[in-house]
């Protein structure tokens, strides 16, 4: 999706380096947004994956790109994911089945930002963003998330009367 606009010697000219590995620009929210968006309106790509766990969302990372990735996740009510951040990842995310409830920090002025998530709903993020995402409603909600680059960590964090305070990190093993 990424182009490599750095101009390389030709492989044999006495100024060719050894070649490194293409490093890809991560992909901007807007990108990711229209990734998850088209992807939500093809259900037949996903929707055989989604299982209902009761004991905590469930999830299934269904693109893997050294540039993205893409997970497919199902909440049951009173199911979220507690404030947390992205680990410099950008990241879009659409509400494909349900609703859920989206919980961020605004300005100084604004205090806790509380949005409705409806299906059909995507939301779109930069590498500094945090989030606590959580179904509030009576049915399941599915959702198709993308990272750029793909996650390589995300932190915890408690809401408390100062603000956001980091409580814990975690890394792929976990996941």
């Amino acid at each position: 999706m990424s182009l490599n606009t750095s101009l390389d010697p030709a492989p044999d000219s006495p100024t060719a380096a050894p070649a490194a590995a293409e490093t890809r620009a991560p992909l901007t929210p807007s990108t990711l947004r229209a990734l998850v968006r088209e992807l939500a309106e093809r259900p037949d790509q996903w929707i055989h994956h989604v299982r209902l766990s009761t004991e905590e969302r469930w999830y299934r990372r269904l693109v893997a790109e050294d540039d993205h990735e893409v997970w497919l996740i199902s909440w049951l009510p009173g199911q979220s994911t507690g404030f947390h951040d992205h680990g410099g990842s950008r990241g879009a995310f659409t509400v494909a089945l349900g609703e859920l409830e989206e919980l961020s920090l605004g300005g100084p002025d604004q205090g806790l930002l509380i949005r409705r998530v409806p299906a059909g709903t995507t939301r779109a993020f930069g590498p500094e963003y945090v989030h606590d995402v959580r179904n509030t409603a009576v049915g399941p909600a599915v959702t198709l998330h993308a990272y750029s680059p793909p996650l390589s960590s995300m932190a915890h964090y408690d809401l408390r009367a100062g603000g956001l305070v980091r409580t814990s990190e975690e890394g792929p093993e976990q996941w």
